[in-house]
């Protein structure tokens, strides 16, 4: 395999795995009550979460997960109970509170849920834990890290052009969003625990 089509793998690996489309409404509802400007950085700040977690796994995964005696199962159920957390102040409305003081708030929406594990979660952690594990030679290593420079900066574009939707849907629309992500966060977590729950029976 030549460098060029690694990293087009690379890339359509992780980005249907990390699906910045599918990331938008739970984007916008966890969002919303910070001002338009705010909401732009946010977006920013989220791919640059999700950009260090990846590069960060993809230099010292193998040696992080085996110090720490970290299973794959493990971080999938930590990051489902984390998800679940988020979803619920979502469902709840309690994240609305957060609009009367955003600035402190605004970096922990970018790191946790959004940057990761929503986007940076374990199966992006592990695909690129396992591509590592492929590279034969610089260039592939190379294109390997530009693809994943390339799918954040696609990332960073998307969620920054998609907080125009909420100038079009008013408050109401906002409330609404905000409560599908909700219902969507809660069953992604869902699905995370169930999935680290299965992998230890298994075992």
């Amino acid at each position: 395999m030549n460098a060029w089509t690694f990293g087009v793998q690379v890339f359509v690996t992780l980005f249907v795995i990390m699906d910045p489309p599918g990331v938008v409404p739970i984007f916008l509802g966890l969002v919303s009550p910070f001002t338009e400007k705010e909401r732009r950085k946010l977006a920013v700040k989220t791919a640059i979460v999700s950009f260090t977690v990846i590069i960060t796994f993809a230099l010292f995964g193998q040696f992080i997960l085996g110090y720490l005696k970290i299973s794959l199962p493990a971080m999938q159920g930590a990051g489902g109970l984390l998800l679940l957390l988020v979803a619920l102040e979502l469902l709840t409305g309690k994240n609305e509170k957060k609009g009367e003081q955003p600035g402190p708030s605004d970096v922990n929406v970018a790191l946790v849920p959004l940057g990761t594990p929503l986007l940076a979660g374990p199966g992006a952690i592990v695909a690129t834990i396992i591509f590592v594990k492929q590279i034969e030679g610089v260039a592939m290593g190379v294109a390997l890290f530009a693809a994943i420079g390339v799918l954040h900066l696609v990332l960073a574009i998307i969620l920054r052009y998609s907080t125009g939707i909420i100038k079009v849907i008013k408050a109401s629309g906002v409330t609404l969003i905000a409560r599908i992500a909700g219902l969507l966060l809660a069953a992604i977590a869902v699905q995370m625990i169930a999935n680290s729950v299965t992998a230890f029976i298994a075992a």
